[in-house]
Formats: C-alpha cells, structure tokens, sequence
C-alpha cells in the first residue's frame, strides 16, 4: 500500500502543480506561481515555509514505509487502509477540478499588488477555499493509506499551514481587493466546508448628517 500511496501523492502534486501551471501558462501566458514568500518571521513566510514541509512531509511518509517504519497501531487496519485509498483518489480528482474552476483567477501564493476576479460559483459556491479542503482530504487520506507518524505529521502542518494561508494571507487580501463583494460572499459561504467558517457581515456605518 506505501507503493501505491507513493504513486498517487507524485501523481497528485503533478497534476496540482505542473499540469495545473502549464495550462494556466498555455491559456494566459502565465504560470499562476506567486512563490515570493515575503519577509523571513511574518505571518505568510511561515505559511509558505510549513506548506512546502507538508509536501516533503507527505513523501516522505510513503518512503519511510518502504524503508520499514512501523505505522501506528490504532490505525493498522485494512479497512483503513481502504478507506484512505478511496479519499486519496477522490481528493486527487477534486484538487485539479476545483482549480479549474478559478479559470485565469487561479494563483498559487498571492501578489498582494495584483487584482483577479472573485470565484464564487461551482465548487467555490459550496466553499470559499475548495482546492485546499481537497489537499487536506488527500493528505488525510494518504495517512490512512500509510499511518505511521512522518504521514500523519504531514497532514497536521498542511492543515496548520493552510490556515495561516488563508486566515492571514488570502482573506486580508482578498477583503481589501474586492471588499463588499468579498465580504458578502465570505459571510454567506463556509471556508473549507458548507456553511462552517463563515465570516461575520461587517456592519453598515450611519452617514453623518
């Protein structure tokens, strides 16, 4: 099962990344890569720095199972095991479907002087942040797939690195880009999942007589 895992993450990270910014590339002229990670201690350096230790994280699990780490007993089950291969390939699947449907919209990282159209339709109607909550879902997946301690350790910096993407990267940006807009559409749809995380509409402010 490692094997297969293996296959699916290298296979995952090639469609998220290298399909995804070849066809941004081939559509637009422009990869969609935004890897300037900012300031070394602030907020959106340590978000960059713990995603791209996620990624290592999440192949390394794999490997040290191959080389013989023992996975964690509570999770050493064959329905298990099962369990994460069905979500691994699901999650695989809705990553590239969901970034597809940001359009020209689609960037990995954020320019905080750039201005892209607000998506708020398909996937991104159920959830403001769909290609993340699928990474997680495939992340978690590959660690039941291969539970012992490097996967399941990757899972929890790709969750802790995403929310510090979202929550103080991508949502103070995209509230100052696209403010009413945004600020409407966040309090009505969740943040990873439908309905949970949704922001608070801020309140109209009386004109002056």
């Amino acid at each position: 099962m490692a094997a297969i895992a293996l296959l699916i993450y290298l296979f995952a990270l090639g469609l998220a990344f290298g399909w995804r910014s070849l066809a941004q590339w081939r559509r637009t002229g422009d990869t969609g890569l935004r890897l300037d990670a900012g300031p070394a201690g602030t907020l959106r350096w340590w978000a960059k720095l713990l995603f791209v230790l996620a990624l290592l994280l999440g192949t390394a699990g794999p490997v040290a199972a191959l080389a013989g780490m023992n996975p964690v007993d509570t999770l050493d089950r064959p329905t298990t095991r099962i369990i994460g291969l069905v979500l691994a390939v699901a999650g695989m699947i809705a990553t590239p479907a969901a970034q597809t449907g940001m359009g020209t919209s689609w960037r990995v990282g954020v320019d905080p002087g750039e201005r892209t159209d607000l998506v708020t339709g398909g996937a991104f109607a159920l959830a403001r942040n769909p290609i993340f909550t699928a990474m997680i879902v495939t992340s978690l997946a590959l660690a039941l797939m291969v539970p012992n301690p490097i996967s399941l350790a990757a899972t929890v910096v790709l969750v802790v690195s995403i929310q510090l993407q979202v929550r103080a990267v991508e949502e103070p940006y995209l509230a100052r880009m696209h403010g009413a807009a945004y600020a409407a559409y966040a309090s009505r749809v969740g943040r990873f999942l439908p309905g949970i995380g949704r922001l608070a509409k801020p309140a109209k402010v009386a004109g002056r007589r």
